[in-house]
């Protein structure tokens, strides 16, 4: 005992404490030590149980890979929706709601959906609804997000003149519509989960790391990795003083061949690695089989 104290190994936290292992410790076992958990088959058909629903959006698969986690865990896990930046326009629907209203529905290759409702130009029927929809899936469908704008004014905007009413006013409205959102949505799952751990029974020190989980564009920063597998921060290496007491635990997802977004657990240093990373890599490999059968061209 006293020689792994010596090196480094465990640690006395207090005065009257026991030793517990250090970070330099944890850090041992992780890489040198710890063998995969098999799970059971209760944990695997929560799961499987996910992917076995007809979910068909992948904000629904997000947050319910977020609860699923949290739930199986009792840590907090973060799950990182797609940037939208490389992803292509798959589908678009216009769907009228009134005389002067319409909802349009954008899917992307990856499963993102966005609903946008837009006010009609005046005189625009169903009939021109139907023409602008086939125009717009004929020459967008397969175009990058960030690409539709500048596509829209090259190839598009001369056929709408030929063939639609009202065309400048129509322009300007599915310009504005197809300005989509590209951030990664992040979902938090068991954030309370936090307060049942010792470390955490400082309202202090909870209220500051929920504070860095809150600044999302920060916090998903840590979060993302250009490498795929496992990959595990202990301690001070997460680089964030208010994690500090904390292990984060991520592996990314993908869509066939590319990475698009990252599942993460936030936990004590002393939390169980070989169960979360066994669920973590059950997760995320039926993840990116699911995401990659049901937006596959």
């Amino acid at each position: 005992m006293s020689d792994l104290e010596e090196l480094g190994f465990i640690e006395k936290t207090h005065t009257s404490s026991g030793r517990v292992p250090s970070e330099k410790g944890y850090r041992y076992y992780v890489d040198h030590l710890l063998s995969p958990q098999l799970l059971t088959n209760e944990d695997i058909s929560t799961v499987k149980s996910l992917f076995a629903e007809r979910v068909v959006e992948l904000e629904e698969i997000v947050q319910k890979s977020a609860q699923i986690l949290s739930d199986l865990t009792s840590l907090t896990s973060i799950v990182l929706g797609p940037k939208a930046v490389t992803n292509k326009l798959k589908q678009l629907q216009i769907l009228p709601l009134t005389e002067e209203s319409a909802v349009a529905i954008i899917v992307t290759d990856t499963g993102h959906v966005q609903h946008r409702t837009i006010t009609l130009p005046t005189g625009i029927g169903a009939s021109d609804i139907e023409k602008m929809v086939n125009i717009l899936n004929d020459k967008l469908v397969g175009v990058r997000i960030t690409e539709l704008h500048d596509k829209m004014y090259k190839e598009v905007a001369l056929l709408l003149k030929n063939h639609i009413r009202g065309y400048k006013e129509t322009m300007t409205i599915l310009s504005d519509t197809l300005k989509l959102n590209t951030s990664g949505k992040m979902v938090i799952g068991g954030k309370t989960n936090m307060f049942a751990q010792p470390e955490f029974h400082n309202i202090d020190k909870i209220r500051d790391l929920f504070t860095i989980i809150e600044h999302e564009k920060e916090f998903s920063q840590l979060l993302t990795s250009s490498e795929s597998g496992i990959h595990v921060k202990i301690g001070r290496e997460n680089e964030v003083n208010e994690m500090a007491d904390c292990s984060l635990i991520t592996a990314t997802y993908s869509f066939g061949e590319e990475q698009i977004g990252t599942i993460a657990l936030l936990g004590p240093t002393r939390m169980e690695y070989a169960r979360a990373i066994s669920l973590m890599t059950l997760l995320s490999s039926d993840m990116s089989r699911l995401l990659t059968n049901l937006y596959k061209q």
